[in-house]
């Protein structure tokens, strides 16, 4: 049946939070309440990816993208868009005021985008396979099953050039190739979907809003090593993510894509889900392997390999969403026509988190070989607030800073791996001036000593070594030979951890000491805070000569360590003051200073 208008709600954890699912409802009631019901089909999807301006709603065949929207802005939307077709100028994106409405490719956060990775999220309601199977969904399957021997597979992998997107980067066709070649008759393919950096959610949205590409994927690369049993590892806290792969599961079942006899191929695969714990650690792959086992998530020493002896011993390919979510696009397209994205030895696309102090945060699909200018200030739309740009942490807590200097850098794994900082999963945090670097690299060692699994002494000693060190720094009691302990406690992590969490923790203190060590030194031998964050460092003052007496800092005060007479300059008493920040926040001519 064909309906005048499309209205695609987004579905994805972040607008979901907002209400989406309330505007979805009230569309629905109101399409009803105004008559035109039978016209108009109303989908929810997966995330639309600009998710500063979420909730989203899009209404098709107009292209007309509707942001911020709230369940009571449903009765208009159809009132005006639908019955009357006129668009609902409050609502639109248009940040440059122009005369015509903006439609998605006038919308400079999604210009330079190229989505292969993320080409549903958005356009399909992922609890529908008949949507997947419309925009070419399990054609890849089928041609594999019909078309290709497991050696066909291969060589188009290896053509395509993907690497792994987990962050490792290693060749999928020569993972696939080892245990394809690994002897045994039992063999396994595994989804890395333990996604636990801060600020990352890549993989959570494309499971949200495709969850077929990777069942897709995961039963390509069954029928290419010789396996019939697949495993999704996903932490328990992605509930909607969950939900969406046991819908799309049942489904494929029921047509025939997935179990006994698939599309009458003779080949049998089935998939079962695996919930994790949300252990950071389990992430990696030896970890997420015991994790299933219903072992404690603990890394193991590698060799062998998972490709050689995985789960339950046996070998297994173990890839992440987005890695599994490329596949089918290979196949479809051909390896060629992939290879011919990104870089000579990035292929493809990388899909990034951008959050922070950045203007437009949100998914974002590049092609590898886009410079972190770009992303930041093209797509990123540049700093929130009119601050000025510090640095950009990727690879989340195992990664490091990326200043200004650098922002030119093209994103591939050399690149970025030549300037001392990582792909990693796709997490890219902004920050701004007012960002302490040494109380970054803090939270992040934070982070990952509370991750660590304890197994080895260097990442269990040395990380809270490390912590111990930087707290002191930031309380004002810190040495210079601590910076000489931080490198030789951060090079002995790096050589002998024994899994990745524990030789990549160092790098966010190794970086911040490498490119802002003059923020170190201020701390260590002036005992300040440039950026005003380690409150052990700072003190609030009134300058007499812009405070009017007003008292609204004091009214404000929340320990009364504000004194003065009304139009009379204030004082604050530095005994009482708890440094809490409210004063300067409530003062609006600018009176209270921070030294």
């Amino acid at each position: 049946m064909a309906f005048r208008n499309y209205i695609l709600v987004c579905g994805g954890t972040g607008c979901e939070s907002s209400r989406a699912d309330q505007i979805f409802k009230n569309l629905i009631a109101e399409c009803e309440a105004q008559g035109v019901a039978d016209e108009v089909q109303i989908v929810k999807t997966g995330c639309f990816g600009f998710c500063e301006q979420g909730p989203i709603v899009k209404i098709l065949p107009e292209d007309s993208f509707y942001v911020q929207v709230k369940p009571e802005d449903a009765k208009e939307l159809v009132a005006e868009h639908i019955v009357k077709g006129r668009e609902v100028k409050r609502l639109l994106y248009d940040k440059e005021k122009s005369a015509k409405h903006a439609q998605v490719e006038d919308i400079k956060f999604y210009q330079k985008q190229f989505r292969i990775v993320l080409r549903n999220c958005g356009f399909i309601d992922p609890e529908n396979i008949d949507e997947y199977i419309a925009r070419e969904g399990y054609e890849a399957l089928e041609k594999v099953l019909f078309e290709m021997t497991p050696d066909d597979v291969i060589e188009e992998m290896k053509t395509a050039g993907l690497r792994g997107r987990g962050g490792a980067g290693f060749p999928t066709w020569m993972k696939w190739n080892f245990t394809k070649q690994a002897e045994g008759d039992v063999k396994y393919v595994v989804c890395n979907a333990d996604e636990g950096d801060p600020g990352a959610y890549m993989d959570r949205s494309t499971l949200e809003g495709d969850p077929h590409s990777v069942l897709e994927a995961m039963t390509i690369c069954g029928y290419t090593i010789g396996a019939h049993q697949g495993y999704i590892y996903i932490r328990a806290e992605y509930p909607l993510a969950i939900h969406r792969l046991e819908v799309a599961m049942k489904q494929a079942r029921e047509y025939g894509l997935l179990g006994k006899d698939i599309l009458g191929s003779g080949f049998d695969f089935d998939i079962e889900i695996r919930l994790g714990a949300g252990a950071f650690v389990c992430g990696e792959e030896t970890a997420l392997l015991q994790s299933i086992e219903g072992h404690r998530g603990m890394p193991t020493p590698r060799p062998p390999f998972p490709a050689v002896k995985g789960l339950w011993g046996k070998p297994t390919v173990i890839n992440n969403v987005e890695t599994w979510a490329n596949v089918p696009v290979i196949i479809t397209k051909g390896g060629k026509w992939f290879s011919q994205i990104g870089t000579a030895d990035s292929k493809g696309t990388k899909v990034f988190a951008l959050t922070g102090k950045v203007c437009n945060s949100g998914l974002v699909e590049v092609p590898m070989g886009t410079t972190l200018r770009e992303i930041v200030f093209d797509i990123g739309g540049g700093i929130a607030h009119g601050k000025k740009f510090k640095a950009v942490q990727t690879g989340g807590p195992s990664g490091g800073v990326i200043t200004e200097r650098d922002l030119d850098t093209p994103i591939d794994y050399a690149s970025l791996q030549r300037i001392g900082s990582m792909m990693g999963s796709g997490g890219m945090i902004v920050m701004d001036e007012d960002d302490c670097i040494v109380d970054v690299a803090k939270f992040y060692l934070n982070f990952t000593v509370d991750e660590s699994c304890g197994k080895c002494a260097p990442c269990r000693i040395g990380g809270r070594s490390l912590c111990n060190i930087l707290e002191k720094i930031t309380r004002g009691s810190g040495t210079l030979e601590d910076i000489d302990r931080i490198n030789e406690i951060g090079l002995a992590m790096k050589k002998g951890s024994l899994c990745a969490l524990g030789q990549t923790s160092p790098n966010p203190v190794l970086s911040t000491l490498k490119y802002f060590p003059e923020e170190y030194m201020a701390h260590i031998v002036d005992k300040k805070c440039p950026s005003g964050k380690c409150k052990k460092l700072i003190s609030f003052e009134i300058n007499p000569a812009k405070c009017i007496g007003c008292t609204a800092c004091a009214r404000k005060c929340p320990v009364g360590a504000i004194t003065g007479e009304k139009k009379q300059p204030h004082t604050i008493n530095p005994a009482v003051c708890i440094k809490c920040g409210v004063c300067k926040e409530t003062c609006k001519f600018g009176a209270v200073e921070i030294h």
